[in-house]
């Protein structure tokens, strides 16, 4: 199968189909929001959304660079490997054996159900920019395996389906009957990413099969929870089912889904009328109504699926009190829990936040399926608010805390992420290095579906205005009061920030242009003052000095507004506009209450941060110095890892004597990107390296180890 899978080639399709496929990214992802439903002749209930509109990915050409290679990688590679993966260990087996369709006993985790929903959903954005026979075949014969499994009531959870109500070893996390324990169960969390994959094969494809499958068992579920007599109130577990439910009232109209998604979360943290009156507690964020929830705690990918899930309701119910509440928890995690790669969760026992301004970098956890929910939230604020901060964290997460997740050769992975490596500590679910595959693989089939979407963030529009959010090369076609505008750019970001853009409407067209101008080249590192930028004499004391912007070869000023460029003209064919912004090496420093940043500093350029890895430096990079007024050029390395500019400068490296005396000596420092360590064998690797011997000295008192989360 995975050998087949590796050639897609195009075949011919009937209009019904073509239109079908068109259609798909309207309704695909749950970070790209789609504006009305596709099966409903017309949308019942509240008729609201959120202000800004993205562009779908089957208008968004990304024709070469950085995003290409990795879309494309994951086309190509990580989801045939993916669906192999789930082959060999059994996850597809479970549905057939739940079907009675072959023998055998139930292989792996409770929840191993979501991870082939998952990558079917990935698997359906290949078939929506890529029609291929021979993938579509594959996931026709997998859906009726699922539709096979199901039971006649809709229930689906091929682990009790196969073990009855018997006692078996997993009753400890499954409960003894439906529903009992849905704390750990993830019999409702599984369903939330087997909608996604459903309303992506529908758009994709137009074949209902799965989505009939999700709509018999989101009725079921709709039967069974509620606060009408004889109904049940409880919650899931783990958050998902929300944004699966909202995919499903966006697809068919149906209002009683998008309640329900409301149902679960008015119901968190609020006792009365569940089992015993008992709530989970603050690992599930079940501690208080969600309302009320001002600092992110617990389960990091729970808490982001869960605000991004709070973010769809509110924009589609007008539910100001659930905006307030992100509003408040974004605040907490930008300002005080995130890691400068844009990662959420500092611990590993419950791949939990810490406390605020605990933010360890041998021991970060920083889940890759955190990343992305952190990015889906992201993109879901600035679509309620339409400010570039919330891009800005979007992007440090996409370049950096999400990217090094998965393997430019798109076959290996990082569960967690850490920022310092002794080469010694086991920290990716018992290896030093990345892996082929996990008991637990949630990251792994999180990855492919997300790659796809990347391009559907680059421009959203509103009324007459038009956003660009990331730079990359390629084509979209975007309508504005019903005239269709062509844009264009050309730019090689991240290693330069240059962007060419010609605009190319079907007949001259007012409208305002609002150009992202990151955050690093305004000067702010974050939002909030966790991070912040060094003066240094490459960087300008005024951050926007030395940003160009043209419009048809003249300058024009730069209004910044909510972080964007405006330009209001009349835009006509072949309208050029030229953006150029410098990109200097910034040192970054964490505010002194995160104790393992303390007398430290990182490296940034544009977008990306930078790390010291061992297979390029001489010395022990855990021993390494960089002083603040050492010197620092890049070198742009076309064999390297890619292709990246790497960063070279004189600092130095500390030594002690037999008598425990330091030292420390000149040496050369090379950084390499984040995203792309470790894939030159395992070694020592570091992000944050102290500005002075005594950084290192004290860092090697016990207190300070286990401060840093080294011991």
């Amino acid at each position: 199968m995975c050998d087949d899978l590796l050639t897609f080639p195009p075949h011919s399709l009937s209009m019904k189909k073509y239109m079908c496929r068109c259609k798909f990214w309207l309704t695909l992802f749950f970070w790209l929001i789609p504006t009305g439903p596709l099966l409903a002749e017309q949308q019942q209930g509240n008729a609201g959304d959120y202000p800004i509109t993205p562009v779908s990915p089957t208008s968004v050409q990304v024709d070469d660079g950085f995003w290409k290679q990795r879309i494309e990688t994951n086309r190509k590679v990580t989801i045939p490997y993916d669906f192999q993966k789930c082959e060999e260990t059994g996850r597809i087996a479970n549905f057939a054996i739940a079907a009675g369709k072959i023998d055998g006993k139930h292989q792996g985790f409770w929840f191993n159900d979501s991870d082939v929903f998952k990558v079917i959903e990935g698997a359906a954005a290949s078939l929506a920019l890529h029609p291929d026979p021979v993938l579509e075949k594959y996931l026709d014969e997998l859906i009726a395996k699922i539709a096979a499994a199901q039971h006649e009531d809709g229930y689906l959870y091929t682990i009790r389906t196969i073990h009855g109500e018997k006692p078996f070893r997993l009753q400890r996390y499954t409960g003894k009957t439906r529903w009992a324990y849905l704390e750990h169960s993830h019999e409702l969390y599984n369903m939330g990413h087997l909608y996604e994959a459903a309303v992506a094969y529908y758009e994709a494809t137009g074949k209902r099969t799965l989505l009939n499958v999700a709509l018999k068992n989101a009725d079921l579920i709709d039967q069974v929870f509620g606060a009408e007599e004889g109904q049940r109130i409880d919650v899931p577990g783990h958050q998902e089912i929300e944004i699966g439910l909202v995919k499903l009232y966006r697809t068919t109209g149906e209002q009683r889904y998008l309640d329900l998604a409301q149902f679960f979360l008015d119901h968190r943290g609020v006792p009365e009328g569940r089992k015993e009156n008992r709530i989970y507690g603050e690992y599930w964020q079940d501690h208080q109504p969600v309302t009320k929830q001002a600092e992110a705690v617990g389960h990091a990918v729970r808490a982001a699926y869960m605000y991004s899930g709070m973010a769809d309701v509110a924009a589609l119910t007008g539910q100001k009190d659930y905006i307030d509440a992100i509003d408040r928890l974004w605040e907490n995690v930008v300002g005080k829990k995130m890691y400068l790669t844009g990662g959420i969760g500092a611990r590993h026992h419950d791949e939990a936040f810490g406390e605020n301004y605990e933010l360890p970098n041998g021991s970060a956890y920083n889940e890759t399926c955190a990343a992305i929910a952190n990015a889906m939230w992201n993109e879901r604020m600035f679509l309620l608010h339409g400010k570039s901060q919330y891009i800005d964290v979007l992007e440090r997460v996409l370049y950096n805390g999400f990217l090094a997740g998965i393997s430019m050769e798109g076959n290996t992975f990082f569960y967690p992420n850490p920022l310092s490596s002794n080469s010694e500590y086991r920290f990716n679910k018992g290896a030093v290095g990345r892996q082929g595959w996990f008991d637990c693989s949630c990251c792994p089939v999180n990855i492919v579906r997300f790659l796809p979407a990347v391009a559907g963030m680059v421009y959203a529009h509103k009324e007459n205005n038009l956003y660009v959010n990331l730079f990359m090369p390629g084509k979209a076609t975007i309508a504005l009061q019903d005239v269709n505008v062509e844009i264009t750019q050309h730019t090689r970001y991240p290693l330069d920030a240059k962007v060419d853009f010609t605009l190319a409407p079907d007949a001259p067209l007012p409208f305002t242009l609002r150009l992202r101008i990151p955050g690093w080249a305004r000067g702010e590192c974050v939002p909030g003052n966790l991070y912040r930028y060094l003066p240094s004499e490459e960087a300008h004391t005024d951050p926007l000095h030395g940003i160009k912007l043209l419009v048809n070869g003249q300058t024009v000023p730069l209004k910044l507004k909510a972080g964007y460029a405006t330009i209001d003209r009349t835009w006509k064919k072949g309208d050029r506009v030229e953006l150029e912004i410098p990109m200097p090496i910034r040192r970054v420093v964490a505010d002194e209450k995160v104790v393992a940043d303390r007398g430290r500093v990182a490296i940034e350029r544009g977008p990306l941060v930078y790390c010291l890895e061992q297979v390029d430096n001489q010395q022990p990079v855990d021993r390494a110095i960089l002083p603040d007024n050492a010197a620092l050029i890049t070198q742009f390395e076309s064999d390297l890892l890619g292709g990246v500019i790497a960063i070279e400068g004189e600092g130095g490296v500390a030594t002690q004597d037999e008598s425990g005396r330091w030292q420390q000596h000149q040496a050369t420092l090379r950084l390499i990107p984040y995203y792309a360590w470790n894939h030159r064998g395992n070694g020592k690797m570091e992000v944050w390296i102290p500005r002075g011997i005594e950084t290192l000295k004290q860092a090697n008192k016990p207190e300070d180890k286990e401060a840093d989360g080294s011991t």
